[in-house]
């Protein structure tokens, strides 16, 4: 039996631990110093990643003695409480929905296991206002339940939903995925000999789960976990429409309702200190735990195990999950819709919103992975301290809220780029900070996999290092690339705040109009739009969930 060994260096937040048999002797980093081709674009990125956490610096220092009397302030206390008990709530619900789903789907006889596991990643395509906003119309205080036990019953009103409850249930439901993706992809790498030598010792199928598989599952609870608070702290819509007082509605109730955006400033480098000591603390948490096996055995496929008379509970489990974070807000918007139409209820430019959509999407999907390229380059061939740095740069995208990149950007745009203000291409580059991490990771993962050598080969035939990453690493890290682009569309067509703050006059997107309808208090309108984004969200996931499926295919063959 192969044994298991802390690998230093785990991985990033928001992706994967790695799995499968990891070589010691091979070195993946290639000696000498990073071209310039390399070095200059990697440098100017990080700069511009680096202008939200300079503004805030310097905008948050111009309040002097004011802004210590802001923090110690009782209302800011109690934002700060109120954000931790939020995104701690949320990520020990979504871990406690998330493990079990993924073991059932990845280690059980689950009768139609690979459905559940596709369907189980959908809530991600549902944005967290939109979600809010279905929970709000289907149980809220005169939602859908209180008119159907209006009549026999008499209710004329149900308990209020607004404030920790509704925001902890929405953000719980289309937020679990994150956990999901990474335990079941921990749960696909595990060598199954441990769990059946626990079995052979006598243990129990829970006792064997819970002595010999849960440990090793830690480094993926740990970094979906991470990605789950990151998400539930920097969240706009949720807390906006459901009126709890976190963080990033107090920054822009003071945006909004200020001249002075200084104490707005404050309070986004006070968020962003929060969301930096969540990744110190996961890194510290987690120290070496991303584990591989030693030695040249394989891992083989384990056998399901089978289920017997829990099949049905799981099934109802399952179901109940999918009910509540896909079934209940796609209901709730075909009947929203169904009866918007009926009263006349139209929505005007919905066909420039969903373009505005698409094209924003697919532009900032194009500019984040291009940008993201040569750090990739540099981080996993040329390892070193300005590597290292640089890619820490990057990933403060995942500690910098949207409405933190958002206000930053309105300052640099309104001060210094006043060309820029308020145009397509500042709000590119916006969502290109806020999502460059998603990009980088991709890309990354990717090229692990391509030998320093086949760039080595090129270069001794004459290529150039430019021409070397053009005919060898690019073509050979495309699966990298792709999956990084798609990620990036799919994020940045549901991203609200930096649209909000930043877009153009009389530019509006699905997201936008969503927000505007739902603001007004308008579902029927909003119904269509929602649908119509989680349509366009639903493509690029289904296409990477088969290509994941296929690929899986294909080293099972082999």
């Amino acid at each position: 039996m192969s044994t298991l060994r802390s690998q230093a260096g785990g991985p990033k937040p928001g992706f994967s631990p790695a799995s499968g048999p990891v070589s010691g002797s091979r070195r993946l980093n290639v000696r000498g110093r990073p071209p310039l081709i390399v070095i200059l674009p990697s440098l100017l990125v990080s700069l511009i990643l680096l202008a939200p956490l300079v503004y805030l610096v310097i905008r948050a220092s111009d309040a002097g003695v004011d802004a210590f009397d802001m923090l110690t302030r009782a209302r800011t206390l109690h934002i700060f409480k109120n954000t931790v008990l939020l995104a701690a709530a949320v990520v020990a619900t979504s871990i406690i929905i998330a493990v079990p789903l993924a073991w059932l789907t990845s280690r059980t006889d689950l009768p139609g296991r690979t459905f559940w596991a596709s369907a189980a990643v959908l809530p991600l395509v549902v944005p967290s206002y939109v979600g809010a906003m279905t929970i709000v119309a289907a149980i809220g205080p005169r939602g859908l339940l209180q008119e159907i036990l209006s009549g026999p019953f008499g209710v004329e009103r149900l308990p209020s939903i607004y404030g920790f409850f509704g925001a902890w249930l929405a953000l719980s439901l289309f937020s679990y995925p994150y956990v999901f993706l990474n335990v079941k992809s921990a749960l696909s790498g595990l060598d199954p000999a441990y769990e059946e030598a626990a079995r052979c010792l006598g243990h129990g199928p829970w006792r064997t789960f819970f002595l010999t598989t849960l440990p090793q599952l830690r480094p993926a609870i740990l970094a979906g976990s991470l990605l789950t608070a990151l998400y539930t702290i920097s969240d706009f819509g949720v807390v906006t429409l459901l009126r709890y007082d976190a963080f990033t509605r107090a920054i822009y109730m003071q945006y909004r309702s200020s001249f002075d955006r200084t104490m707005a400033a404050v309070l986004s480098l006070v968020l962003v200190a929060f969301a930096m000591g969540l990744v110190l603390t996961e890194a510290k948490i987690r120290g070496r735990g991303a584990y591989h096996r030693l030695g040249a055995g394989s891992a083989r496929k384990m056998r399901p195990l089978p289920l017997g008379n829990w099949r049905w509970p799981s099934l109802i489990y399952c179901g109940f999950v999918l009910a509540l974070s896909i079934g209940l807000p796609m209901s709730v918007l075909i009947y929203w819709l169904i009866r918007g139409l009926s009263r006349g209820d139209r929505v005007e430019g919905l066909g420039s919103a969903a373009w505005n959509s698409i094209s924003v999407g697919a532009i900032t999907a194009l500019v984040a992975t291009v940008a993201a390229f040569p750090i990739a380059i540099l981080v996993v061939r040329y390892r070193g301290r300005l590597a290292r740095t640089i890619e820490q740069i990057c990933y403060l995208g995942y500690g910098l809220p949207g409405i933190v990149i958002a206000l930053s950007f309105v300052f640099i745009g309104a001060r210094y780029l006043t060309p820029l203000y308020q145009t397509l291409p500042l709000m590119v580059i916006a969502y290109t900070v806020r999502f460059l991490p998603q990009a980088l990771g991709a890309e990354k993962t990717s090229m692990l996999q391509v030998s320093p050598r086949l760039e080595e080969a090129a270069r001794t035939l004459g290529r150039t290092s430019f021409g070397a990453i053009r005919a060898v690493t690019a073509p050979l890290t495309r699966p990298g690339i792709a999956a990084g682009a798609t990620l990036v569309y799919l994020t940045v067509m549901k991203e609200l705040p930096i649209t909000l703050l930043l877009s153009p006059t009389g530019y509006k997107t699905l997201a936008t109009v969503i927000w505007t309808s739902t603001g007004s208090g308008n579902f029927g309108e909003a119904a269509l739009p929602a649908l119509i984004l989680i349509g366009l969200s639903s493509l690029p996931a289904m296409w990477m969930a088969l290509r994941d499926r296929t690929h899986v295919a294909r080293q099972d063959e082999h």
